[in-house]
């Protein structure tokens, strides 16, 4: 019996797997982050619709009046707006039921400040205007593509 040797076979089943164990890591890196688009920043805030002094709650008539006359001017672009249903702790200790509204703003990352500090009005004009408690604020950054 003769037996013969093929190194090409062995020498390209080594390129290869140096090949996969290259390309895995990157394909995995790929899947893992995945690009969206250009840096954005998101604020959520949060409103409820109990007033400390007995008063009615704010209706939904009156909140949309609100974001007509302080959200639309400062993000005509657009925003998203959530009903929702709060519990928080009152003052006194004791739960506190509502309605709630969450509202998301979306802008570019290079406009934060400017953006940010038009949300922070937003905050402040509800709490004066329609005489509430603190309005909830998150930010975060993230990536987002917004192309039609």
């Amino acid at each position: 019996m003769r037996r013969t040797s093929d190194r090409r076979g062995k020498a390209g089943s080594g390129v290869l797997i140096a090949l996969l164990g290259a390309g895995i890591p990157a394909l995995v890196g790929a899947a893992l982050h995945t690009h969206a688009g250009e840096p954005y920043r998101e604020t959520r805030l949060y409103f409820g619709t109990q007033r400390p002094d007995g008063r009615p709650p704010v209706g939904r008539g009156e909140f949309t009046r609100f974001l007509d006359r302080e959200v639309a001017p400062g993000f005509p672009e657009g925003f998203t707006l959530r009903d929702g249903y709060a519990q928080r702790r009152g003052e006194d200790g004791k739960a506190v039921r509502e309605t709630s509204y969450e509202l998301v703003l979306l802008y570019p990352e290079n406009e934060a400040a400017e953006r940010g500090a038009r949300a922070e009005r937003i905050r402040q004009a509800y709490q004066e205007q329609l005489r509430r408690g603190p309005v909830g604020r998150a930010d975060a950054e993230l990536e987002a593509d917004l192309r039609p």
